[in-house]
């Protein structure tokens, strides 16, 4: 992880194409403005955990479902 220290106004490069402007620090808060491509998904971290939850549980088809439920097969 690396950890800088920006004023506002000031900017951080990722890559040749990603910049973080440091727009606003008030006291503990922080307004960044990103430029990326369109195809660059930028989420906050809270939704992007929240997306990769819900798309774990829609891999698992059998999540929740109770087998046990299910009629038997006589003909075994």
């Amino acid at each position: 992880m690396l950890v800088l220290t920006r004023k506002p106004r000031q900017q951080i490069m990722i890559g040749d194409n990603i910049i973080v402007n440091v727009v606003e620090v008030q006291g503990d808060n922080v307004r960044i403005a990103i430029e990326a491509p369109r195809e660059v998904k930028i989420y906050r971290g809270e939704i992007y955990r929240a997306i990769q939850e819900e798309n774990k549980n829609a891999a698992s088809p059998l999540h929740g479902l109770d087998l046990s439920q299910l009629p038997k097969n006589e003909s075994q």
